[in-house]
């Protein structure tokens, strides 16, 4: 039990009897329940909204076009809209650049010149004048197509890349020549989750994909499996692509890359979302071509650690590895010697976790965390520490770009309250610069983050940034955003947000938490917020609105809560839990349905962290917070703005469409309103339009900014 004052549900006025709200009830679309019971392992339960899983049938159709005209509507009157849109609109109107990547006499970067609704592609040969190479925005309409991948060939003379539409993982590759800026005939289809690697003879590309389905059973919400790794030949029909990489279980994933130097391609085999992999070493020739009669080297055959490729000097290969390492080291195996004995650690595993290591020059640019903010250090190839690179400050620098044969690198550096500035980094002396910075219409430096531990219930300390605009009296009585994620070995780092920022600016206070689960403090901390270790995830979240009301940051009434995917989970698990501690919720496309996630898409691969209502074990830890089964009458939620999309086949709609379904028939009493906000073709969030955006964005602010008042 945490030390903190707890607020406990005896004492709280949460019944709805006690409620004395001004705003009536919502009249809510009509949502029939089925009669549909599953068993599990002897417990019976019902799933009365399962018709809603068939997001295209009629039926379901209808009650999307009868939330939408009860939705949208609402938000729009709400008065904290129309100025959060107009202001978003002010402050996202300025420029974003991605980080440069260099090939034969070009060099390649993506640009926004601030609302456009895509990033677009440019090109600029040696110190002549940038021209736009690719532009998605004429693509489509409602600026809906993505430029989601691109990798420029090792002579800078071909871009291979990939689109997606209206927010889908589904992508299309297809191959540019720089010079004409016209596409070749090749086209790659039923790629997805896939990375793009040329081999140095810049004629063949490692890409993986899914098999063409059964009859009938292609769409967008299309269950998954045989995910395999190609090499296609330009000038050659896909169907004549190799096969290089096809793990025998279907639900598995495989990918791969060339070593720069072209002697190798690398594949990686995981299971699932955990990133304990097996990795092959193929030879292949000077075309590119896999060397027949030399079988792969495998490392890591029993998928008892993660191996990451960095780079490789002559026949040795530089991996960043879990392996007796849970915070990570580089090491270096020699594929003429692979036996374990052989091995050489060149940067040892330290108290800070090595997110990422990068191939720069001579040099190796390694990238830890210290209490979740970015440190950059200088090693040479063999290990030794040279020096550590200057950061601005605490902030994010985890993108950092270099190749081998190339002296300088970059990397970028943001925090809550200033965008992404590039810097480059001079390998060999060390030396940072300035590359490019952002015209800002606001001071970066009129906000303050500060970075707080508290205790979570088992007595686990725990890192969380506030952050919010200089002067701000610590009363208890400022809204409050707080937001989480909480899974997946993923960090969240002391990022930029235009939204956090606007939220900021009207004077209210930004809350992140890293939460177990995450990859904060290496694989322990991810570890223990996984399966049956997953209610640590959530209370270290409510312990984290327990500790900004007992420090007076804020108040249960001004306190809001968002998250989005296994943030949403995070967000509708709490709300059912400690529905008193919020005064609202916004559950972003999260996994709401804990017993069937695994049936949709790629929902199978999640079970690396959540396990699986398939096994006695898995439903025992599954169903006392999976938000759809946890929702009860007579308990005065949150106000609560479910959003999903009506495209996003990584988590279907269905879980929101479910959730929202419960939580609407168990508050029809309740002042507080239970709404949906469904995206129509829109996606996960990757690709999104700038303008669908800043839409969604206002609603969010302004839902969260009227229910904190």
């Amino acid at each position: 039990m945490s030390s903190l004052t707890r607020i406990t549900l005896a004492a709280a006025s949460w019944l709805l009897p006690a409620l004395a709200l001004a705003a009536p009830p919502l009249a809510y679309p009509e949502t029939p329940k089925g009669t549909v019971v599953d068993d599990y392992f002897g417990t019976p339960v019902a799933d009365p909204y399962r018709w809603l899983e068939d997001v295209d049938a009629p039926d379901t159709l209808k009650w999307v076009k009868a939330q939408q005209a009860l939705t949208n509507p609402y938000l729009q009157q709400l008065p904290e809209q129309a100025p959060f849109k107009q202001r978003l609109t002010e402050l996202w109107n300025y420029e974003r650049r991605s980080l440069p990547r260099f090939a034969g006499a070009n060099r390649f970067f993506t640009q926004n010149d601030g609302l456009q609704n895509q990033p677009v592609l440019w090109v600029q040969t040696g110190q002549g004048k940038a021209k736009v190479l690719l532009d998605p925005n004429p693509l489509s309409a409602d600026g809906a197509t993505a430029l989601t991948a691109w990798e420029p060939s090792p002579n800078g003379r071909l871009v291979a890349y990939a689109l997606a539409e209206a927010g889908s993982d589904w992508e299309v590759v297809r191959f540019r020549d720089v010079a004409t800026g016209k596409d070749l005939p090749d086209t790659l289809t039923r790629v997805k989750f896939s990375g793009l690697s040329w081999h140095q003879s810049g004629q063949v590309l490692a890409y993986s994909r899914y098999p063409e389905p059964a009859a009938g059973a292609q769409g967008t919400f299309e269950k998954l499996g045989g995910h395999s790794l190609y090499t296609h030949r330009l000038g050659t029909p896909q169907a004549e692509d190799v096969l290089i990489a096809q793990p025998e279980d279907r639900s598995w994933f495989v990918n791969g890359e060339f070593t720069d130097d072209g002697r190798y391609l690398l594949t990686s085999t995981v299971r699932g979302t955990d990133d304990d992999n097996r990795l092959g070493v193929h030879r292949v020739d000077a075309q590119g071509a896999r060397v027949a009669d030399a079988p792969p080297l495998v490392i890591g055959a029993d998928f008892a650690a993660s191996y990451q490729p960095v780079g490789s000097v002559g026949d040795t290969l530089l991996l960043l590895t879990t392996d007796a390492a849970p915070k990570k080291r580089l090491i270096a195996v020699n594929t003429q010697k692979p036996a374990r004995e052989h091995w050489q650690e060149l940067i040892p595993q330290t108290e800070d976790v090595l997110t990422g290591v990068v191939h720069a020059g001579n040099t190796l640019l390694a990238h830890t965390l210290h209490d979740v903010a970015s440190r950059l250090t200088r090693y040479n190839l063999k290990g030794k520490k040279l020096s550590a690179v200057s950061l601005p400050g605490l902030g994010d620098a985890s993108s950092v770009s270099g190749k081998p044969g190339q002296r300088a690198a970059y990397f970028a550096f943001h925090s809550f309250a200033a965008p992404g500035v590039i810097y480059r980094l001079d390998t060999q002396s060390g030396k940072v610069v300035k590359d490019w910075s952002p015209k800002l219409g606001f001071n970066p430096a009129d906000y303050t983050t500060e970075q707080v531990f508290y205790p979570s219930k088992d007595g686990t300390r725990v890192p969380m940034f506030i952050s919010y605009k200089k002067g701000l009296k610590q009363d208890g009585k400022s809204r409050t955003l707080l937001y989480g994620y909480g899974g997946f070995n993923i960090s969240l780092p002391p990022a930029f947000s235009v939204q956090n920022l606007v939220w900021m600016e009207q004077g209210g206070i930004y809350a992140q938490a890293n939460l177990r689960g995450g990859g904060e403090y290496g694989e322990a901390w991810h570890k223990a917020g996984t399966k049956a270790q997953k209610q640590n995830v959530f209370d270290d979240f409510i312990a984290a609105g327990e500790y900004l009301i007992a420090q007076q940051y804020t108040a249960a009434k001004h306190l809001g809560i968002y998250g989005r995917s296994n943030g949403g989970l995070l967000v509708g698990a709490v709300i059912n839990q400690r529905p008193e501690l919020f005064a609202a919720g916004v559950p972003g496309v999260g996994v709401m349905d804990m017993l069937r996630f695994h049936q949709f898409t790629v929902g199978a691969a999640w079970r690396d962290d959540y396990g699986s209502s398939e096994t006695a074990e898995g439903f025992g830890y599954l169903y006392p917070y999976s938000p759809v089964h946890n929702v009860k009458t007579g308990v005065a939620y949150p106000a609560t703005l479910t959003i999903t999309a009506d495209h996003d086949d990584r988590v279907v709609p269905g879980h929101s469409f479910k959730y929202a379904a419960a939580m609407q028939a168990a508050n029809a009493g309740n002042p507080r309103p239970q709404l949906i906000r469904i995206e129509e073709r829109g996606g996960h969030g990757a690709g999104k339009p700038t303008a669908k955006k800043i839409e969604e964005v206002a609603d969010v602010l302004a839902f969260l900014a009227h229910h904190t008042r």
